[in-house]
């Protein structure tokens, strides 16, 4: 289950700028993955020095720098040195609690995003933050784990296929924010896979194990809308032109992402009213079954209310009372009790109270 909130106190007290490291701890070192591309170039290494970030001088040529485990700061302020990065900039991708926004610096355009998985059967929900410099030929990724939200962008890019190998660094970006907001609709349709389960359960035979499921898609759901929500004021910036970072035509193709970031959230606020119904449905459903059992209660205790004053009468130990000593009053009292009995349950079932 993702984390909410990511713990922020280690940078209490800092100055601005002071790169500080917010996350999940990992022990892997940092990967850093360039491919150069376009104009009849194609490139693609893992680098260790700092020498092999600068993107190529040929304005035709697309250079993708992608950064896994943001962990190591040493290799993210390298980076951010070469490439003149603002230390404000640098020390929000070090802090992965950031919320979607985007920042035009006038040279490079800062983006965060949040992509979001969920691994294994019981649906683990995963995020992790995402941060991309637009540059004019170049395009950083910063990426808190080893996903493979981008994998098949780099397969595109591999085989040559479509416009990302003759336009340029815009449209990469586009690309990448692309494959984030796709992502979504496959959390979302295990979300939707999980709540019909849950409205199945809650039809049949509602448990606390039931609350606690609906409970944990509440809490998934307010993260989903947390990392969901921004990124539409992200992109709205980006088809408007507020960038000249962004070319026209690839403001059509950001507008295409903007719309169906408003279908995962138009979906996302579907599922978050269904929710909340079915909480109110689980309430209904044990209150229904709790009264169930009340009323079966109730009724036998009215049942036995005759009889136990019958057997309060004769059990009173007066000597003369005239069916003591009657051959059959034995069984003309079990008889007289039968029939109340019976007639209780006839009434009962008269008034459809049974």
């Amino acid at each position: 289950m993702a984390r909410i909130l990511k713990k922020r106190s280690v940078k209490s007290g800092l100055p601005p700028g002071s790169l500080v490291y917010v996350g999940d701890t990992s022990t892997r070192p940092a990967t850093v993955t360039v491919m150069e591309f376009g104009g009849g170039v194609f490139r693609e290494e893992e680098v260790t020095s700092p020498d092999g970030f600068l993107p190529s001088s040929d304005p035709s040529t697309v250079t993708w720098i992608n950064v896994d485990q943001v962990h190591q700061v040493d290799v993210v302020a390298g980076i951010g040195e070469r490439f003149g990065l603002h230390p404000l900039v640098v020390e929000d991708i070090l802090n992965t609690d950031q919320r979607p926004k985007m920042e035009d610096f006038g040279d490079f355009v800062y983006i965060v995003l949040r992509a979001l998985t969920c691994s294994g059967e019981s649906f683990g929900l995963e995020t992790e933050q995402i941060s991309l410099i637009l540059g004019r030929t170049y395009v950083i990724s910063f990426q808190e784990k080893d996903g493979a939200v981008f994998e098949k962008v780099r397969d595109r890019i591999r085989a040559g296929k479509g416009r990302i190998g003759r336009s340029g660094a815009d449209y990469l970006a586009y690309s990448l924010l692309d494959s984030v907001v796709d992502n979504y609709f496959i959390v979302l349709e295990r979300i939707g896979e999980r709540i019909e389960a849950l409205e199945e359960t809650l039809v049949s035979n509602p448990a606390p194990s039931t609350l606690r499921a609906i409970h944990g898609l509440k809490r998934d759901l307010i993260f989903l809308r947390r990392s969901v929500w921004p990124l539409r004021e992200v992109l709205c910036g980006l088809q408007r032109g507020e960038t000249a970072l962004v070319s026209a035509p690839t403001q059509v193709y950001i507008r295409d992402v903007y719309d169906h970031t408003i279908h995962a959230i138009d979906t996302l606020e579907t599922f978050r009213d269904m929710i909340s119904g079915m909480l109110d449905i689980y309430l209904s459903s044990i209150s229904n079954r709790l009264n169930e059992v009340m009323k079966v209660l109730t009724m036998i205790a009215t049942i036995f209310i005759p009889l136990t004053f019958i057997a309060g009468v004769y059990g009173m130990n007066f000597l003369r009372m005239p069916e003591l000593e009657w051959a059959w009053g034995y069984p003309a009292v079990l008889f007289v009790m039968a029939a109340v009995c019976v007639y209780m349950i006839l009434y009962f079932k008269r008034k459809k109270w049974l």
